[in-house]
C-alpha cells in the first residue's frame, strides 16, 4: 500500500499536485482491535463534520479519512463494514472473500478486489469431482469466512452427488482436548480427502496435532486463505502436508516493487513500527529505543545484539522478498489505485456531467467520504493486468485461481508451491478447470491419484445400489437387469436399451434384436406352406375328377353344382392359410382373416344347403312340386350367397371400424415379433363364432340324415368332419390366446389346414375312391338300389305306424276281430321274365301305393340286363 501511494504521489498524470496520506492500524486478526481502530477515524470524521475551525485552531488536526483499505480476514472486514457503512466511508478489502459481503443492501460501502468465496467453493467441488472422489471431510473456520464458504461447498457437493463424511467448524481458540477428538475422528474416517475453508491461524492447531500423530495418508484441499500461509507451509510439516492442493489468487505484476522492497530500512521508515519489528525479527537484533527491548518479561531479547543499521536485506532468505507471486499484494495495489482513480475522476469532472445534484462535481479540496463512495460505485477502469475493475451494484470480479501443489525443494527442503493448473470463471464463457496431473505429487511423493470413495467403483454392466442407513455415496454394485446396460464405471442407473435392442451377456452394451415372424424360409413355415399347397393340389385333383366324371351317378347324386362350389371354397380355404405366412404387412393383415372367414363360411354353407335339401326330400311322405320348386338349384345358390353375405358384412364392418395392421412386439427378450394387430378381438370372435354357428347347424342336419342313402348324402362323413371342425376350433381359442409372436399365426394356419383337410377327406375321398377304384358302384342300378332300400325301410316304418294306429282304433270300437294285417313287397325285374314293351313303359318309375293293411311296391328299371335277355 505504501508503495502504491508513493507511486501515485510521484505521478505527474494521476492526481497532480495532490498528495495522499495514510494511517496504518494493526487489527491483530481480531474484531475488537479492528473496531477500536475504526472508531478512531470515524470519530475524527465526525469532529471534522462539525466544522469547528472558527472556535479553535484545528490546523494541526489529522484530515478526515475518505477511504479504508482492508481488512484481510472476512470476519474483521464484516465488523468494520457494519461500522463504516453507517458513515458511508468506502471500504475496499484486498483479501476478504466471504460471499456474505456480496450483500450490497447490508454492506453498502463495502467493495473488494478479490473474488468471492462462492467461486472458490465451486472450484473446490470441481476439483473433487475431477479426481472422481465422492467421500470427503469438510472443515471450516467458525466465522464469516468459513461458514458461508463451507455452506456453498456443501451445496455444490450435493448437486454433484458427492458425500461429506465429517463436517466440523474450528477456531484458533479451540482447546487441545477438542483438537484431539477431532484428530481421532479424522483418523477413524475412511475419507482420504480433507477440504478446509479456514485461515492459517485457525487451521494451524489441527495441523500440529496431525503432524504429531504422523497421519500421512490424507490429501488436503486448501482454500486461498491458508494455501500459501507461512504458518502451516513449513518444512517440518511436509511429511504430513506434502501434496496439499491449494487455491491461490492469480499473481499480478507490479513494476518497481522489487527495488522498493530491497530499499526498505528502519532509518527510512522510522515512523513505521511494522518495518522496525520486521528488521529485528529478520536479523535477530534490536533497535535502539525499541519497545521490545524494554519488555522485561521477555528475556529472549537480552541475547540479541544491537542492530548496526548496516544489515543487508538481500543477504537473507525471507518470504518478504518473494515478489515473483504477488497475489494479495497485487490486490492491495489495485485497491489503492481504484481510490486514486476515483479521485482523479472527481478532479477532471466537467460541471454538468458530474454524479451529484444537477450534474455538479465534487470539490476535490473539500472532498467527503460519501462522495468518494459514489464515485467508486461508478468506477470502471482497466488495471495493469488488463482486467476490468468495477464496483457497481451486483458486480463481482472474475474468479481466477491458480491451483498449487505443495512440493519439497530438493535443494534446501523448503516448501515449494508448484503451479499445476488454474480455474477461471468468466460471465460469458462459463467455468474452466485445467489440471496437469503429471505435475502433482500426492502425499509428497506419489504420482497415483489417491482413492477417496466410500465404496469401490462399480464396473461397466453394473449400477450403484442403495444400502439402507448409508449415504448415497456408499453403495453396493448391482448387476443391470436384462434389457438394460451401463457402459461406464460407477453408473448410477442402468440405461434401458432401445426397443429394437437388447443387452448383451455382461450388460455393457446393446445389440439389435432378432426380428422373427412366420417366415417362408424357416422349416416350420415351409412345412405349413407345403401342407397348404398339398391341400390345394388335392382339392384341385378332386375337382378335376368330378369335372371329368360329372355325368356319373355318384357325382350327380352328390349335387354336382354345389359340389363344384364346395371344392372351390376348399381351394380358397387352403389358399387363405398362405397369407398367414411371411412378414406381416398392413395389407396382408387386413386380408387374411376375412379371406379365411369368407372361405370357410362359403364351404360350410354349401354343405349345409346340400345336406338339408336331401334330408327334406327324403323325409317328405310324397315329394310334391312345391318341394321340387323350393329346393331348386337357384334357391340353393341363393341360400349359399345369403349365408356368405352375412360373413362378408361382418368383415366389412370390421375393416371399416378397426382395421388390422402390422405390429412389432418388443415385449419379448432379444426378439422382435412382427405380428398382426387384429384391431378388434370382438370382430374376430364374431367371424369365428358365425362360422361355428353354421357348422353346428350343419352338424345337426348331417346327424339327422345319417341313415339316408350314401349316394345322396355323406351324413356320417359330414358328421365326423364337423366333429373334427369343432375339436379344432375349440382347441384353437385357448391356443390362440396363450401363444405369442409368430406362433399365433402358426396356430391359426394349423387350425385352417386341419379343418380344410377334414372336410376334403371326409366328404370327397370316399367318392373319389368309388369313381376311380370302384366303378362298379358308380352305376344307376347301384344308386337306385340304395334308394329303393331306403324307401323299403321308410315304407315299412310307415306301415307299422299305420297298422298300430288302426289296431288302437279297432280296439276302442270293440267290434269283431279282424285279421292281422300283412304286408307284402314285390319287386319285379326283367331278370328271368320277359315283359312287354307296354309293361316296360309303365314301370319306368317306382310306384308307391298304400292300402288298408297292405303295402305294395313295384319297381322297374329302364336298363335291361343284357345277359338275361340273351
Amino acid at each position: 500500500m505504501i508503495f502504491a501511494i508513493e507511486e501515485i504521489n510521484n505521478s505527474s498524470t494521476l492526481l497532480p499536485n495532490i498528495t495522499l496520506g495514510y494511517r496504518i492500524f494493526d487489527t491483530c486478526n481480531t474484531v475488537s482491535k479492528a473496531l477500536e481502530a475504526s472508531l478512531s477515524f470515524v470519530a475524527q470524521n465526525k469532529i471534522d463534520s462539525l466544522n469547528l475551525d472558527e472556535f479553535c485552531n484545528c490546523t494541526g488536526n489529522i484530515p478526515s479519512t475518505i477511504a479504508v483499505v482492508g481488512a484481510s480476514g472476512s470476519a474483521v472486514s464484516t465488523a468494520v463494514a457494519d461500522l463504516v457503512g453507517l458513515f458511508y466511508i468506502p471500504q475496499i478489502s484486498y483479501a476478504s472473500s466471504s460471499r456474505l459481503l456480496s450483500n450490497k443492501n447490508q454492506y453498502k460501502s463495502f467493495m473488494r478486489t478479490i473474488p468471492t468465496d462462492e467461486y472458490q467453493a465451486i472450484a473446490m467441488a470441481a476439483i473433487i469431482d475431477h479426481f472422481q472422489w465422492n467421500w470427503v471431510i469438510a472443515i471450516a473456520s467458525d466465522d464469516e469466512y468459513g461458514r458461508p464458504g463451507i455452506e456453498k461447498f456443501e451445496n455444490e457437493m450435493f448437486h454433484r452427488d458427492i458425500c461429506i463424511d465429517l463436517n466440523v467448524l474450528i477456531s484458533q481458540y479451540i482447546d487441545e482436548a477438542e483438537i484431539r477428538r477431532l484428530a481421532d475422528r479424522i483418523e477413524n474416517s475412511t475419507a482420504r480427502v480433507i477440504a478446509v475453508f479456514a485461515s492459517g491461524p485457525d487451521i494451524e492447531p489441527l495441523i500440529k496435532e496431525m503432524v504429531r500423530r504422523n497421519v500421512t495418508d490424507r490429501v488436503w484441499l486448501a482454500s486461498e486463505a491458508w494455501a500459501s500461509s507461512s504458518l502451516v507451509a513449513k518444512p517440518e510439516y511436509l511429511d504430513v502436508m506434502g501434496g496439499t492442493i491449494g487455491f491461490a489468487l492469480r499473481a499480478g505484476n507490479i513494476p518497481g516493487f522489487k527495488e522498493f522492497l530491497q530499499q526498505v530500512h528502519p532509518k527510512k521508515s522510522s515512523h513505521n513500527e511494522f518495518v522496525r519489528e520486521f528488521w529485528e525479527e529478520t536479523f535477530n537484533c534490536y533497535l535502539e529505543d525499541s519497545p521490545r527491548n524494554e519488555d522485561s518479561e521477555n528475556g529472549s531479547t537480552s541475547f540479541r545484539p544491537l542492530c548496526t543499521g548496516e544489515e543487508d536485506i538481500a543477504s537473507v532468505e525471507t518470504p518478504y522478498l518473494d515478489y515473483t507471486h504477488l497475489r494479495i499484494s497485487y490486490n492491495v495495489y489495485v485497491a489503492v489505485y481504484a481510490i486514486a482513480q476515483a479521485l482523479q475522476d472527481m478532479l477532471t469532472c466537467t460541471p454538468g456531467k458530474g454524479l451529484f445534484a444537477n450534474g455538479s462535481c465534487a470539490d476535490i479540496r473539500k472532498v467527503e467520504a460519501w462522495q468518494v463512495l459514489k464515485q467508486l460505485r461508478h468506477l470502471n477502469f482497466i488495471n495493469s493486468m488488463g482486467e476490468r475493475v468495477r464496483f457497481d451494484n451486483g458486480s463481482e470480479l472474475s474468479a481466477n485461481y491458480t491451483i498449487i501443489n505443495w512440493h519439497r525443494s530438493p535443494e534446501d527442503g523448503s516448501v515449494v508451491f508448484k503451479e499445476v493448473g488454474y480455474y477461471s470463471i468468466h460471465n460469458k464463457n462459463g467455468a474452466k478447470l485445467s489440471i496437469d496431473k503429471t505435475k502433482i505429487l500426492w502425499n509428497g511423493h506419489l504420482t497415483e491419484v489417491p482413492f477417496s470413495n466410500c465404496s469401490e467403483e462399480c464396473e461397466p454392466g453394473t449400477r450403484k445400489g442403495i444400502i439402507d442407513g448409508k449415504p448415497t455415496c456408499c453403495f453396493e454394485c448391482t448387476e443391470c437387469s436384462d434389457g438394460e446396460y451401463s457402459d461406464h464405471k460407477d453408473a448410477s442407473v442402468c440405461s434401458k436399451c432401445p426397443n429394437n435392442s437388447w443387452s448383451n451377456g455382461n450388460h455393457t452394451s446393446c445389440f439389435l434384436k432378432e426380428i422373427e415372424f412366420l417366415s417362408w424360409t424357416e422349416p416350420f413355415g415351409i412345412a405349413l406352406a407345403l401342407f397348404a399347397v398339398l391341400g390345394v393340389l388335392l382339392t384341385a385333383f378332386v375337382l378335376g375328377v368330378f369335372v371329368q366324371f360329372r355325368d356319373t351317378p355318384v357325382v350327380k347324386a352328390s349335387n354336382r353344382e354345389l359340389s363344384f362350389l364346395l371344392l372351390f371354397s376348399l381351394i380358397c380355404c387352403f389358399s387363405s392359410s398362405l397369407i398367414f405366412i411371411g412378414e406381416p404387412q398392413d395389407w396382408t393383415c387386413r386380408v387374411r382373416q376375412p379371406a379365411f372367414g369368407i372361405s370357410f363360411v362359403l364351404c360350410i354353407s354349401c354343405i349345409l344347403v346340400k345336406t338339408n335339401r336331401v334330408l327334406l326330400v327324403f323325409e317328405a311322405k310324397i315329394p310334391t312340386s312345391l318341394h321340387r320348386k323350393w329346393w331348386g338349384l337357384n334357391l340353393q345358390f341363393l341360400l349359399v350367397f345369403l349365408f356368405t353375405f352375412v360373413q362378408v358384412m361382418i368383415c366389412v364392418v370390421w375393416l371399416y371400424n378397426a382395421p388390422p395392421g402390422s405390429y412389432k412386439n418388443y415385449d419379448i427378450d432379444e426378439i422382435i415379433f412382427i405380428t398382426c394387430n387384429e384391431g378388434s378381438m370382438m370382430a374376430l370372435g364374431f367371424l369365428i363364432g358365425y362360422t361355428c354357428l353354421l357348422a353346428a347347424i350343419c352338424f345337426f342336419f348331417a346327424f339327422k340324415s345319417r341313415k339316408l342313402p350314401e349316394n345322396f348324402t355323406e351324413a356320417k362323413f359330414i358328421t365326423f368332419s364337423m366333429l373334427i371342425f369343432f375339436i379344432v376350433w375349440i382347441s384353437f381359442i385357448p391356443a390362440y390366446f396363450s401363444t405369442y409372436g409368430k406362433f399365433v399365426s402358426a396356430v391359426e394356419v394349423i387350425a385352417i389346414l386341419a379343418s380344410s383337410f377334414s372336410l376334403l377327406a371326409c366328404i370327397f375321398f370316399n367318392k373319389v375312391y368309388i369313381i376311380l377304384l370302384k366303378p362298379s358302384r358308380n352305376t344307376i342300378e347301384e344308386v337306385r338300389c340304395s334308394t329303393a332300400a331306403h324307401s323299403f325301410k321308410a315304407a315299412a316304418k310307415a306301415t307299422l305306424r299305420h297298422n298300430s294306429a288302426s289296431r288302437k282304433r279297432s280296439g276302442s270300437v270293440g267290434g269283431s276281430s279282424a285279421s292281422s294285417p300283412s304286408s307284402s313287397i314285390c319287386l319285379k325285374t326283367n331278370g328271368n321274365e320277359t315283359e312287354s314293351p307296354s309293361t316296360r313303359r309303365h314301370s319306368q318309375k317306382p310306384r308307391v301305393s298304400f292300402g288298408s293293411g297292405t303295402v305294395s311296391l313295384s319297381l322297374s328299371f329302364e336298363e335291361a340286363r343284357k345277359n338275361s335277355v340273351k
